[in-house]
């Protein structure tokens, strides 16, 4: 078996520049752990998006391997809860930051950062899913925790159209929520109806200047986007109810007041993927293989090669991007 594989390094190049290339290495070549995995998948996620171009300071060591998750075969493992020919998944801690990530046809990293994948999941949907549609479900998990269900009214989706998004519409509605997908693409109304959405409506409904308290609107929320929009959002959310905030692509300033929190008893609960503990995400995956229309996750898909990612990383950034994009290592 070679231990050569194709990679994308990122690297820098002058004092703010970076480089982006792609490079054959060797497992010496990979940072420390207790797992070597063979990467048959991995997906172009926001972050990635941020890595590859250098548009935000993602990368905290250089060089790097970006690509935040991975799903593969344990080649060799001095983990005890892993052997060789294990299928597995990995999502954050920090991989494709700090820690050589999932852009590269092997990756060794630390057993407890991954899990194994579930039954009724290839290595491919796993990624379709990835971290976006594994941190849908995370919010999701956590509206059902503040008693956000179905009867309680239309839940509203930001940034409906990207890959959190669809993967919450296509979960939501098949959970029997009435789904309201808030997207800045009307083009891509037809595709969110496909995913579930009983309404759609465009992004300025929401990303305008907030009042302290609007009419209220719905049960709930799951918002990507943050700054105004989850202001908003906040303001418009019924009374008990709950708003699950995971992304910041709108910005990461809150214009909001206390308001919605002391009259109406709004919940707003912060929801990270990157370091969440493994039972968390175990429970994800399971609640991902019973609750996600695998139709649908097909639907929300486009597969590309290592030669795409930069194209795609662009793309993400610039709102281009349907769904979910799959890198097809192999």
């Amino acid at each position: 078996m070679s231990d050569r594989f194709p990679a994308i390094l990122v690297s820098r190049e002058g004092e703010k520049g970076q480089k982006v290339e792609q490079v054959t290495l060797g497992l010496d070549d990979l940072m420390d752990g207790d797992v070597v995995v063979a990467v048959d998948h991995s997906t172009v996620n926001y972050k990635d998006g941020l890595a590859v171009t250098g548009k935000a300071p993602v990368v905290r060591r250089w060089p790097m391997i970006p690509g935040i998750d991975f799903a593969g075969t344990v080649e060799s493992s001095d983990n005890p809860d892993f052997k060789p020919g294990d299928k597995v998944v990995l999502n954050g801690w920090g991989v494709g930051e700090t820690h050589y990530g999932g852009f590269a046809g092997k990756a060794r990293v630390k057993g407890d950062w991954l899990i194994h994948l579930p039954d009724g999941l290839s290595g491919a949907e796993a990624m379709a899913i990835g971290t976006a549609g594994y941190t849908a479900m995370l919010c999701v998990l956590a509206l059902e925790r503040q008693d956000v269900t179905p009867d309680k009214g239309p839940v509203v989706v930001t940034g409906a159209a990207g890959g959190v998004g669809s993967v919450a519409v296509s979960i939501l509605s098949k959970l029997g929520y009435e789904v309201v997908a808030s997207t800045g693409r009307p083009e891509e109304a037809e595709y969110l109806k496909g995913l579930g959405a009983s309404e759609i409506i465009p992004r300025d409904e929401l990303s305008g200047d907030p009042r302290p308290l609007s009419k209220e609107r719905f049960a709930g929320g799951v918002d990507a986007v943050g700054s105004k929009t989850l202001a908003n959002v906040l303001s418009m959310t019924k009374y008990g109810g709950a708003v699950a905030a995971c992304g910041l692509a709108g910005g990461m300033d809150l214009p909001t007041s206390v308001a919605p929190f002391i009259l109406r008893g709004v919940s707003l609960i912060g929801v990270d993927s990157v370091m969440a503990p493994k039972a968390r995400r175990i429970e994800a995956y399971a609640r991902l293989v019973r609750d996600l229309d695998h139709a649908k996750i097909a639907a929300m898909t486009t597969m590309i090669g290592l030669d795409g990612v930069q194209a795609a990383a662009a793309d993400i950034l610039a709102g281009k991007i349907r769904g979910r994009v799959v890198v097809n290592i192999g």
